[in-house]
């Protein structure tokens, strides 16, 4: 039950019955947060939620992977961002998001340049900067894929992959004073899950 998988179309499903993915996320004071492995964007007060089979869970951070940790049919991308949700009775869901070299990530905060102190105030963001494009997602049970890698994380991965600037993948993986070049769990094993891929019958996006 492990995360990240590599998202292979001979083990997806596609279905219609999970139905869009409900986000209902507003602008919030925020702390960027250099965790010596990544850059974490972390919500003070809670930025609004998802809603997912009717279970509401609040957004809580934004972090990124260099390169990608999920795979789509062995394919590994720059960057990922991993937005990280939280119910009330504590269940964890996260939505993944992709990225190519191309345009700017505009929500990719400037801050991320200068932090190397452990956490800086950076004020009012708006999560709806962070654009899925695309009704189309993965969807999946796994796990942290940072320590303690606990598992029954509802994972949703965007289908649609996005752009980032190669200036601003240099930049996080900078600002990470590791010594690492990547930041990124290795493929795990998808042993007999189920992951189902959810797109409209409408067919659009």
């Amino acid at each position: 039950m492990q995360s990240p998988i590599d998202l292979l179309n001979e083990r997806v499903e596609i279905v219609s019955h999970l139905g869009r993915l409900k986000r209902d996320y507003e602008p919030s004071n925020s702390t960027l947060i250099n965790r010596g492995h990544d850059m974490m964007l972390r919500w003070t007060n809670g930025a609004g939620h998802i809603n997912i089979n009717g279970t509401i869970f609040q957004l809580r951070q934004c972090h990124w992977h260099t390169p990608s940790e999920h795979t789509i049919n062995g394919r590994r991308f720059v960057m990922e961002a991993h937005l990280v949700h939280q119910s009330d009775d504590n269940r964890t869901a996260v939505i993944g998001i992709m990225y190519k070299i191309g345009r700017r990530f505009v929500p990719l905060h400037e801050a991320v340049a200068e932090t190397r102190d452990v956490e800086k105030t950076v004020g009012i963001v708006d999560p709806r900067l962070i654009k899925f494009g695309s009704r189309k997602y993965y969807r999946y049970i796994g796990s942290l894929t940072v320590p303690p890698c606990t598992q029954n994380i509802v994972w949703t991965i965007v289908r649609k992959v996005r752009t980032v600037s190669r200036e601003q993948v240099r930049l996080i993986r900078d600002a990470v004073h590791d010594e690492s070049e990547t930041n990124a769990r290795p493929v795990q094993s998808i042993n007999d899950r189920s992951i189902n891929l959810f797109r409209p019958k409408d067919r659009q996006n």
